[in-house]
């Protein structure tokens, strides 16, 4: 689908998408800087949803390769999850587009809002040592399908509860724990895509704009992760939360007005 913007407008996005990789590949929630500003710059809700799966999908797909190429995340361990999270992005994208739009207008600013004051709010568990065997399966297709089934209907905050939930769940360190995170975002991104793709939901040369951003900032951020550990993820995480529920707040207010 075709969409026109004012060059500004353009470039403040693609701005928008490098921040959201690099924050993204670190701690997760880049989907809180991308939607409100699609929202921002007009697009209508389900175009909203499907240019910001595309996107996100060139972030996500960078980040987990990264991981995956330092042995941070193994994918046999995690087959249960990765069917999990597939099954549930498709559910929760097809649920997104048999929504009116103007529940998505209203719904999305409030999701947004509420998962950034629940992250912020919501301390990071201690982290375990680092997985050496095997990681329980049993826990990993609930946690995949409710989490894939998030991102397919909304998204933001994603990768962020995917590293909480995993450090509760499993005996993973931070870093291996966001491995897991970006790796599992990418198949919910990839998956929920393919139905908006499907439905002509995506405007596909923004989209693609913002994704290749999207990489430069993922691969940089994955990069960082990786070479800084938990000293640099952490305060990243708390910074972005904080920075984007003040944002919100004041973009829900406005809409309202």
């Amino acid at each position: 689908m075709a969409f026109a913007f004012d060059p500004g407008v353009l470039m403040v996005l693609l701005l928008v998408a490098f921040t959201a990789g690099f924050i993204d590949a670190i701690a997760g929630g880049g989907g809180l800087l991308t939607i409100p500003a699609l929202l921002t710059a007009g697009l209508p809700a389900h175009l909203v949803l499907g240019t910001n799966k595309l996107c996100a999908t060139f972030g996500s797909a960078t980040a987990s390769l990264a991981f995956y190429r330092r042995r941070l995340f193994r994918p046999t361990d995690w087959r249960n999850a990765l069917l999990g999270t597939a099954c549930g992005a498709l559910l929760g994208a097809l649920l997104a587009q048999a929504m009116p739009a103007n529940w998505l207008q209203l719904m999305l600013p409030v999701v947004v809002f509420a998962c950034g004051l629940y992250l912020l709010l919501v301390p990071t568990p201690n982290a375990g040592c680092a997985q050496e065997a095997p990681p329980a399966s049993g826990r990993q297709w609930p946690q995949g399908l409710a989490l894939g089934f998030y991102d397919g209907v909304a998204g933001p905050g994603t990768g962020a509860f995917w590293t909480v939930s995993s450090l509760l769940l499993y005996p993973l360190d931070l870093l291996r724990a966001s491995g897991v995170a970006r790796s599992m975002n990418f198949v919910s991104n990839a998956m929920a895509l393919t139905v908006f793709a499907l439905s002509g939901q995506v405007a596909w040369v923004l989209g693609i704009g913002m994704g290749l951003a999207l990489m430069a900032g993922a691969y940089l951020g994955a990069r960082s992760a990786i070479g800084g550990g938990a000293r640099l993820i952490r305060p990243l995480f708390i910074l972005m939360v904080l920075a984007l529920s003040a944002r919100l707040a004041w973009q829900h207010w406005s809409i309202g007005n």
